[in-house]
């Protein structure tokens, strides 16, 4: 797992908007543990699988699912995640696309879209399983059936790419 991922899941921890929605559903403590390890440059991969196991579980609970989803819909606590997340990114286009992407209604619509479903999920959790074993093809293989397949990750796609975030991204690599 990237380390500024790590670190932007943190800042979006730290947020009492969205810790509030989480509270009854989750162990406060164990995430806040978790994020807190996993932003430091030395560390475990027991700490990554911790971690995606358990946002896997969230993504699965449907509450879980619905609450970050609905505070991510909300003004008040997206909009100060992108302006923390913004001097994570190591390029300025990259934090551009990204806060006009948060910004607009058609991606957070089709983020929702995807992961509501079910399948859609499991070949997030497949293709996040092939990159950290290096699996590549299997990695092409399950975004290219997800693109194929998958109307709402394919008008994702599109919205992510009329942003510019996927041309910063390539950019990045």
């Amino acid at each position: 797992m990237d380390r500024n991922l790590a670190k932007a899941l943190q800042v979006a921890w730290e947020l009492p908007e969205f810790r509030d929605g989480l509270r009854h559903l989750v162990d406060l403590d164990e995430v806040t543990h978790l994020l807190a390890r996993l932003s430091v440059a030395d560390r475990d991969h027991e700490v990554e699988r911790s971690l995606l196991t358990l946002l896997r579980t969230g993504l699965d609970t449907p509450e879980i699912r619905e609450a970050v989803l609905l505070l991510l819909e909300n003004d008040d606590v997206r909009r100060p995640l992108v302006a923390a997340v913004q001097p994570l990114v190591k390029q300025p286009g990259q934090a551009a696309a990204i806060a006009s992407a948060a910004e607009d209604p058609t991606v957070r619509r089709e983020v929702r879209a995807a992961l509501d479903s079910a399948r859609v999920r499991e070949l997030i959790w497949q293709a996040i399983d092939d990159q950290q074993s290096n699996k590549r093809f299997g990695l092409i293989r399950r975004a290219a059936v997800l693109f194929v397949r998958h109307a709402s990750v394919r008008r994702l796609t599109w919205a992510l790419r009329r942003h510019g975030v996927l041309r910063e991204l390539r950019r990045d690599s």
